[in-house]
């Protein structure tokens, strides 16, 4: 059975703001190797976007941004971050400095995009939601040329994309389908279902393997990505939502709304390894825990609680949770400084 759950301002530059704490949270977050790095997280219901330092934990800047964003992305030079107007019919580019606007691209009447990736050769990709399509937008910062790709599923929703940019894949909500799109040679899109609302999709670094997290059957699901034939199977906590690969490809988490863990799944046997406990069950869906992301060494997780408005940093060793940074109101995108 289904298991339905409640969905999840124009400022300037900001005085910092406090990190909330778990313990002493500032002293958690002094790990020198975290010099430089930001976070960047994009604030659904506060229609904002907003960037944290990442040693200290504070707020160095929050703006405006279009209605309802989600998705965001880094460039591969650090330069930019690309943020999905999923209220909306654009994909806005900001400087990764001071955030300051710096190209709005247009995808058209009812876009809605939502998952995007900003790939190593440069352009980046989105989803389109509303048009159940996705886009290709080459050199997006100096002379952007977007190029649309039908997927023909209700609610093409994430998208991963190969290493060599000639293939994408896209989670499609509202069909329950995993669609594969070519990209260089406009052959019609491959839908097949895949378990009960399927949601979360990722692809190997080696891009030999894809992975996607079933919400409605509580699994992890493994396919070859050319055929899209089932490999294997991995039962996970309950309700997980988004799939994430770590960096140096050991490794999947699951985000499990509904129990509030993260399970870990080795990607050699397709097995659940651990589970980590972000919140409690009975603190699972106050904090509606959504979006997670992996730290480029692959040290920690960046787990978005939408609920309260808040970014778990948890320890990948040793699966603890080392601080709660503040985001805006319904803080769920997020985005590292590569």
């Amino acid at each position: 059975m289904s298991r339905l759950f409640a969905p999840l301002g124009a400022c300037v530059l900001l005085a910092c703001a406090p990190v909330a704490g778990e313990g002493d949270a500032a002293a958690a977050g002094g790990d020198a190797s975290l010099a430089g790095q930001a976070l960047f997280v994009a604030n659904k219901r506060g229609n904002s976007v907003m960037k944290i330092d990442l040693l200290t934990g504070r707020e160095l800047a929050r703006i405006a941004s279009c209605a309802n964003p989600h998705e965001l992305a880094t460039s591969p030079d650090g330069a930019h971050v690309a943020l999905a107007c999923y209220g909306g019919t654009s994909v806005d580019i900001f400087e990764t400095a001071d955030l300051r606007l710096m190209r709005s691209i247009e995808l058209g009447t009812n876009a809605r995009p939502h998952g995007i990736v900003w790939h190593a050769n440069g352009d980046f990709y989105v989803t389109a939601e509303g048009r159940e399509s996705l886009f290709w937008v080459r050199k997006p910062v100096d002379a952007p040329e977007a190029f649309e790709f039908s997927t023909g599923q209700r609610g093409s929703h994430m998208i991963a994309v190969s290493p060599d940019a000639r293939h994408a894949w896209t989670m499609d909500l509202g069909s329950g389908t995993v669609t594969l799109v070519d990209l260089q040679t406009r052959r019609a899109p491959r839908s097949v279902a895949v378990g009960v609302e399927p949601e979360g999709i990722a692809l190997s670094p080696d891009g030999k393997a894809l992975w996607v997290s079933a919400r409605g059957s509580d699994k992890a699901i493994e396919l070859d990505p050319m055929t899209l034939d089932v490999r294997s199977e991995a039962a996970t906590g309950d309700f997980p939502l988004r799939l994430a690969i770590r960096p140096q490809g050991d490794v999947a988490v699951t985000s499990n709304l509904a129990d509030g863990s993260l399970s870990v799944i080795e990607l050699a046997t397709a097995r659940v390894i651990r589970t980590i406990a972000v919140s409690s069950r009975e603190e699972a869906q106050a904090r509606a825990q959504v979006t997670i992301l992996w730290s480029a060494d692959g040290k920690r997780i960046y787990v978005a609680e939408t609920g309260t408005d808040t970014i778990a940093e948890v320890d990948y060793a040793s699966g603890k949770v080392r601080r709660r940074l503040i985001a805006g109101e319904g803080g769920d995108g997020l985005a590292i400084l590569p």
